[in-house]
């Protein structure tokens, strides 16, 4: 392990590449193939800029103040506790007092080389990764910046401990909790064609990592707990076994990032903003 980074092992033949687990400092990026995470945190203004909407991510009380720069520019002052839905084009963030937040976009033209942490795993892309697509469209369209209060959203019957949201081309589960999770009800799983980000916002994790075996025994791997301090974020990628325990005391909240949007859980009525978009055809 060294200061930055986690890496599981080196991956040959499995068709599963390398995750690692990044400790995240003001400004840093970390991605997947389809999606950035940027973290913001302390009194300097956040830029970027994205072609698709933006999801801003505020998990304390603390507010902030975000200026759209489009042809319909806004200053908007944001509570906290809330997930802000910001319009495609640039925008600026700065936060209320000592806050913490993170932004979300699944393009970043703004982004300069070498900038994001984990820039290297992307240098090929995984072709078994669904693209972002033509994704989804506001039913009525608006350059306002959308704000959603995350304790007025209620979670699931089937999944308590989860809130989802969208916008037109992500979406991500808010899953918040207090004390230990029950190892003896982990959700160990697998995705195709679509990674997950797994964004720890605050409480300590352990992401436990497993590669299936294959029919030649010189490629297995030794299953992986990878420790995951907040605020960090790995990305998982296809076909990697997967769950997340949050440990020790205290909150724990850990926000999954998807792109596109997860269309089965739309279609479960399981997000809370779905009505607030249809598929572009």
């Amino acid at each position: 392990m060294t200061d930055q980074t986690q890496e599981t092992h080196e991956t040959q033949g499995t068709g599963v590449r390398r995750a690692a687990v990044h400790p995240l400092l003001p400004g840093s990026v970390a991605r997947g193939q389809n999606f950035w995470v940027q973290w913001i945190a302390g009194p300097a203004t956040a830029e970027a800029s994205s072609h698709s909407e933006m999801l801003l991510l505020l998990p304390d009380d603390g507010g902030a103040t975000v200026h759209t720069h489009t042809a319909a520019p806004e200053v908007r002052q944001v509570p906290g506790r809330s997930v802000c839905v910001l319009p495609p084009g640039a925008v600026s963030v700065r936060l209320a007092g000592a806050g913490r937040a993170a932004l979300l976009a699944s393009s970043r033209p703004d982004l300069a080389s070498g900038v994001v942490l984990n820039e290297a795993d992307y240098a090929l892309p995984d072709v078994r990764i669904r693209p972002v697509g033509a994704g989804y469209r506001r039913r009525t369209p608006s350059l306002a910046v959308q704000v959603m209060a995350v304790d007025a959203v209620r979670p699931p019957a089937e999944k308590p401990r989860l809130k989802m949201f969208q916008s037109d081309t992500l979406s991500i589960n808010w899953v918040e909790y207090q004390g230990p999770r029950d190892r003896r009800q982990l959700s160990p799983h697998q995705h195709a064609d679509f990674e997950q980000g797994s964004l720890a916002m605050a409480g300590d994790f352990v992401h436990h990592l497993r590669v299936n075996w294959g029919s030649d025994a010189d490629q297995w791997r030794a299953d992986e707990h990878l420790h995951a301090p907040s605020p960090s974020m790995i990305t998982v990628p296809v076909l990697l076994v997967h769950t997340s325990e949050g440990v020790g005391p205290g909150r724990h909240l850990l926000i999954d990032v998807f792109s596109p949007p997860r269309q089965d859980f739309i279609d479960k009525g399981w997000v809370a903003n779905a009505g607030d978009y249809e598929r572009r055809e």
